[in-house]
């Protein structure tokens, strides 16, 4: 089960960029932060792409979960920063202690849940690599394909067509 390739590590970019952004404004709101504004909602999701983006080029041999957890921890930070500092009445950088609990609570189960997620796609992948051991390959073909001339001829009557002349016929004549 090899799961250690670029797909993967642009999948785990992928959901720690979203459920960083995602889990920190929930995080945020719980922690008794305000609703996010509209710049700061657009500060949020560029910062937290480019951390998932971060996350997506890094090699990561052996350690993942410490690895998720680092860079959910800092997708979280990042997240804080741009929610604060979106804000029109922030509160400033300070953690009160439930917004720092959630924050690390958020952090703890998106990791836990990104290293599921590959596994289970790692699975499901070799599940189906020994289903489908062969690529799709065309089926050959017993019969060799060439032009066919249909060999039917309809019969009809040819008085028919020398009957179909124009004739003198027309409407009755009122007089």
């Amino acid at each position: 089960m090899k799961s250690r390739g670029p797909a993967f590590a642009r999948m785990r970019g992928g959901f720690v960029g979203s459920l960083s952004a995602a889990v920190a404004v929930a995080a945020h709101a719980m922690g008794g932060g305000a609703a996010p504004t509209e710049s700061a909602a657009v500060l949020l999701v560029l910062a937290c792409a480019a951390v998932g983006a971060l996350a997506s080029t890094a090699r990561v041999r052996t350690a993942e979960l410490p690895f998720l957890l680092g860079a959910l921890t800092a997708g979280q930070a990042v997240g804080h920063a741009a929610l604060t500092a979106g804000a029109p009445a922030h509160h400033g950088m300070q953690l009160s202690p439930a917004m720092l609990t959630a924050h690390a609570v958020a952090v703890v189960v998106c990791a836990l849940a990104i290293r599921g997620g590959r596994r289970g796609c790692a699975l499901a992948a070799a599940s189906l690599h020994r289903i489908l051991p062969a690529q799709f390959v065309p089926l050959p073909i017993a019969t060799p394909v060439g032009r066919r001339v249909t060999a039917y001829r309809p019969r009809f009557a040819r008085r028919i067509l020398v009957g179909a002349r124009v004739g003198r016929r027309g409407p009755p004549l009122t007089a």
